[in-house]
């Protein structure tokens, strides 16, 4: 089963970045023939691949394995950025697979200590999927109070899509949804026949059409590090740098913190939403 769904996965993500691709912008010559499709042909990238129009239809068919190498030669053909080309591997078994982990995720004592005493920044522990495994007071006032959410149900993907708060939260909300399916896609690429991972996706794709719409173009990406700018209601108008930091004893947990530079307008906002959330907000465990 697990074999299965994975060529499947990757028959479909090749069929999405063909479709992305131009004939012109390949140097290829225009045959005068009615394109019924968008992008290149399958015997298209089949020819700059170098392997036989057959053998490229059961790959995106989901029907053979592919050897590195031709792997590889795709990439190129393609045009994957480095992300993409891991998912890839990762999807056909090649490479940078990271065991798979189903047991339940537990934040060690010592990150939680970092939470507690992380009082002027926001942080978080996101575990597999982007589920949101424990935070501080500061990233509670930032985003939402996830303690009044079900333990089930934290995940931020989720929250991204389905609280309409969120979408009045980040001034650039589309931008942020899309980069958030991105991150789950490439997160999915170990276990995609997980059971929660599934329940997820196809709660998330009735729920709202642009999830459904964007998880189908099979874009990815590594969460690790960008900025964001959120319009809060407390604090006003808020630009600050995320990054995430590995958990030494779990590779699918990550330390997530939001800082803003010295000085500026966002640092004083989040200095004062830190004393506005210590002051308004009930005292919770910090770490959920």
């Amino acid at each position: 089963m697990s074999r299965d769904v994975h060529l499947s996965e990757l028959g479909e993500f090749l069929k999405a970045r063909r479709a992305e691709l131009s004939h012109r912008a390949m140097g290829l010559p225009e045959s005068g023939a009615l394109r019924r499709v968008p992008g290149l042909r399958r015997e298209e990238v089949a020819q700059l691949a170098a392997i036989s129009t057959v053998y490229y239809t059961r790959l995106e068919q989901g029907r053979i394995e592919a050897s590195t190498p031709v792997l590889m030669a795709l990439a190129r053909v393609l045009r994957l950025d480095d992300d993409q080309r891991d998912y890839m591997l990762e999807l056909a078994g090649k490479e940078n697979a990271r065991p798979r982990r189903h047991a339940e995720q537990k934040v060690r004592p010592p990150t939680r200590r970092i939470l507690d005493n992380l009082t002027e920044i926001p942080a978080l522990v996101l575990g597999r999927y982007l589920d949101i495994l424990a935070w501080n007071p500061l990233a509670a006032a930032l985003m939402a109070d996830f303690s009044q959410i079900p333990e089930g149900q934290r995940n931020s993907v989720r929250l991204v899509f389905t609280d309409p708060a969120m979408r009045e939260l980040y001034v650039d909300w589309e931008t942020a949804a899309r980069n958030a399916v991105a991150f789950l896609r490439m997160e999915a690429a170990d276990n995609p026949d997980d059971p929660s991972m599934i329940a997820l996706v196809e709660e998330l794709s009735e729920k709202d059409p642009q999830f459904r719409e964007w998880w189908a173009a099979h874009h990815v990406a590594h969460h690790s590090m960008g900025t964001k700018t959120f319009r809060h209601p407390v604090a006003g108008d808020l630009t600050l740098d995320w990054e995430t930091l590995a958990c030494p004893t779990d590779p699918d947990q990550q330390l997530v913190i939001l800082t803003a530079e010295p000085g500026t307008p966002s640092h004083e906002g989040l200095r004062f939403l830190a004393c506005w959330a210590a002051t308004h907000q009930p005292r919770t465990d910090a770490a959920g």
